[in-house]
């Protein structure tokens, strides 16, 4: 190391040593060669580099180092690892020179931490839970967690050290939102401790320096009030016999200010700022209960507890697997919170409960991150498992999520199942963004709307407006939301092309001269095998009837079935002398009858008759006003009449509704639900308006006026009328 001062070379071979005296008490002598052929690497390699405070970056990875060590319990690799953690980014080491000097393992840690620490954490306040699940998804191997987090304490404790993309704000948004709720799932409490008072000390300096200050000014007076407080608690403990262990301290910092904050008091007026722990030693297994409650008897005969703070976490431990019973009891003024375990109990609160990770598991339960993160603790002293290889384990599989994150080039992260494409994403990032969908760029490199993402791909999707979504798309997506867009488009085209058909059906009608009715329409979707009037208007727009045979079968349909006409000797008859109403069948007492085109009356309808000169009568609703100008002309024409049953007739219903992605579609799945035939349909947009007129076949009034009800109830529909 010829690029640093005699001084600092002092100051790195010393800590080197500090870490092999610490190593050596656990580690065989071959470990701590494997350790230290990682430091000849590093003095070679990061030889005059600084960081950004200007200490040699050597003494930055032995610091690493030693907290994976003494402050996590990590074995030899993480240490090789965490000494080497900087090297491929600063140096000219790759992966497979480490692969070849250090082994696979190590090699595959080193690159799962830099893919994990390139993540965009532009938005993790705001997306704090999404990015703690991305990046736990992205990891492997729990020594990247550990590397990760002793790297940010040794930042915390070292803030000039701080090189991160944001600066020091950057990096206690990171420290705060994605290190510390990781930290407290593990168990690190100590560590925890450290990082959320450097936190306070970079958000609220003011309010730390002045309560450590109020602490240490009465620290004395603590000390004489607990050694008060625990004498009869010591007395009457040796008394029963209990061999205990007793602890107390002036809760943290930054928990005493979370409590000021909480219950809006200063410092003087917290309710409870000391802590005491009294753990059993010598309770055993089926006693362990037992033994807490009367320790915690003991405790509450001496001083009057709190009922309400107390925390049974014994008869039903929390899902962590912690085991504790907690009290809050009065001394003089103040609040004592008082724990009470076995050594048993607390050394699960310290190290964490889980039995195994979940590649180690012999289940094929799924789990989540938070139930994979309640593991990782208990297994990090433990050097087989640590070791174990999830690559050539097949049940590693089975603890994998069946979730994956992707990222926009914003920063943003959208979760997604296993399997999805980059149409999926893009549908998911918008519709209009899937819609126009041509492929995306993927880590830098453009792929095809088909191509499927892997976990953390970093997502660009390319656009074209004159893009618009196939029916193959839906072969291309795995995700329920993008196949519903797709399909919504579809069939919103096929109403379009279906309103085009429309337009040259009656065209040609008009042409050939042919008069049309329902009968005869009916006939034609049998003929073509359509379920709607859509359907087959859709195929005479997209060229998938001929003409000329739709021609020729509809005046075969009309040859074979006469037109009723009105009986010669009941033509003149004066029907307004009638007494009582004619009703509305087949016929009405012999006399043909047509529905007027003017106000298209349905059953229900409050209608009237008129005689007509050339025979037969013609029904209108009473409120038509062709009907009020002839009764006013030709009142002796007038004749009551009433329905008699449903009878399939037409409405024309008119829907205005917001310009909205599958607005027509949602209009006509009610129809469809219905079971209303839609005869012809016309739409159009302005003004951000959507406006269709659509003639159905109505058998009453009733339904119709349920069909209007449940169109009115429809997103984004603003007016539903009947119109004649």
């Amino acid at each position: 190391m010829k690029k640093y001062s005699e001084k600092e070379i002092l100051e790195i071979e010393t800590s080197y040593d500090e870490l092999i005296q610490l190593v050596g008490e656990t580690m065989t002598l071959e470990e701590v060669g494997f350790i230290g052929k990682a430091y000849d690497l590093c003095c070679s390699k990061y030889d005059g580099m600084r960081m950004r405070s200007g200490r040699p970056m050597v003494l930055h990875v032995l610091e690493v180092a030693k907290i994976c060590y003494s402050e996590m319990g990590m074995h030899s690799k993480t240490i090789v690892c965490a000494l080497l953690h900087n090297i491929t980014k600063v140096t000219d080491v790759n992966f497979d020179d480490i692969k070849e000097q250090f082994g696979e393992r190590v090699a595959l840690i080193l690159r799962g931490l830099v893919k994990v620490m390139s993540l965009n954490m532009s938005q993790i306040s705001t997306q704090s839970d999404t990015f703690r699940k991305l990046f736990l998804s992205m990891v492997d191997d729990i020594r990247v967690v550990m590397l990760i987090i002793a790297h940010c304490l040794s930042n915390c404790r070292h803030q000039g050290d701080i090189d991160v993309s944001g600066g020091v704000e950057k990096f206690f948004e990171i420290t705060k939102y994605l290190i510390i709720p990781i930290v407290h799932r593990l168990g690190l409490y100590n560590i925890k401790k450290d990082m959320e008072e450097a936190l306070m000390i970079h958000e609220n300096p003011n309010e730390f320096a002045e309560i450590k200050e109020k602490i240490t000014v009465s620290h004395v007076a603590q000390e004489e009030k607990m050694a008060n407080f625990l004498l009869p608690i010591r007395q009457e403990l040796s008394r029963e016999g209990f061999d205990y262990t007793i602890k107390w301290r002036t809760k943290s910092i930054p928990s005493i200010f979370a409590k000021m904050k909480a219950q809006n008091v200063p410092f003087e007026q917290v309710y409870d700022l000391f802590a005491v722990r009294i753990i059993i030693n010598n309770s055993k297994i089926k006693e362990e209960k037992a033994d807490c409650w009367k320790v915690y008897s003991i405790v509450t005969n001496l001083y009057q507890p709190n009922p309400q703070r107390l925390r049974d976490w014994i008869t039903k431990p929390k899902a962590s697997g912690y085991e504790s019973l907690h009290t809050t009891v009065k001394n003089g003024v103040d609040w004592v919170e008082v724990q009470i375990r076995t050594s048993r109990m607390d050394e699960i609160a310290e190290k964490g409960n889980a039995s195994h990770w979940s590649y180690k598991s012999h289940n094929d339960k799924h789990q989540t991150p938070d139930e994979w993160l309640n593991q990782i603790r208990s297994i990090l002293e433990d050097t087989d498992q640590l070791d174990f290889n999830p690559l050539d384990d097949k049940r590693a599989a089975k603890g994998k999520s069946d979730k994956m994150y992707i990222i926009t080039p914003q920063g943003e992260v959208k979760q997604l199942p296993l399997g999805s494409t980059i149409l999926d994403f893009a549908f998911e990032v918008h519709t209009q963004v899937g819609s126009h969908c041509i492929g995306a760029r993927v880590n830098g490199k453009m792929q095809p709307i088909r191509y499927v993402l892997n976990n953390g791909d970093r997502v660009e999707i390319q656009i074209n407006k004159k893009q618009t979504p196939k029916a193959d798309w839906l072969n291309y997506v795995n995700t329920e939301k993008a196949k519903s867009k797709i399909r919504r488009f579809l069939k919103d085209e096929e109403m379009k092309e279906a309103e085009l058909g429309s337009s040259i059906f009656h065209r040609k009608l008009k042409n050939w001269k042919i008069v049309f009715n329902d009968k005869i329409f009916t006939e034609l979707l049998k003929k073509y095998d359509c379920e709607s009037g859509i359907e087959f208007y859709h195929y005479i727009a997209t060229n998938q009837i001929d003409l000329a045979e739709l021609k020729s079968f509809i005046l075969s349909q009309t040859e074979e079935k006469e037109i009723h006409k009105v009986e010669e000797q009941h033509r003149d008859k004066p029907v307004e002398n009638e007494a009582d109403a004619m009703s509305i069948g087949a016929n009405i007492n012999g006399f043909a009858f047509k529905m007027a085109k003017c106000c298209n009356p349905i059953p229900g309808d409050n209608v009237c008759g008129f005689v007509n000169v050339g025979g037969g009568i013609t029904i209108h609703r009473i409120n038509c006003k062709n009907a009020i100008a002839m009764k006013k002309r030709y009142p002796y024409r007038l004749v009551d009449v009433k329905w008699q049953g449903d009878m399939p007739s037409r409405a024309t219903i008119r829907v205005v509704a917001k310009d909205s992605f599958g607005i027509l579609s949602d209009i006509t799945e009610v129809m469809k639900q219905m079971e209303i035939n839609i005869i012809d349909a016309s739409m159009g947009t302005r003004n951000g308006l959507y406006e269709g007129r659509f003639v159905v076949n109505m058998s009453s009034v009733n339904y119709l006026e349920q069909l209007i009800r449940r169109l009115k109830s429809l997103a984004n529909v603003t007016e539903v009328q009947r119109i004649d």
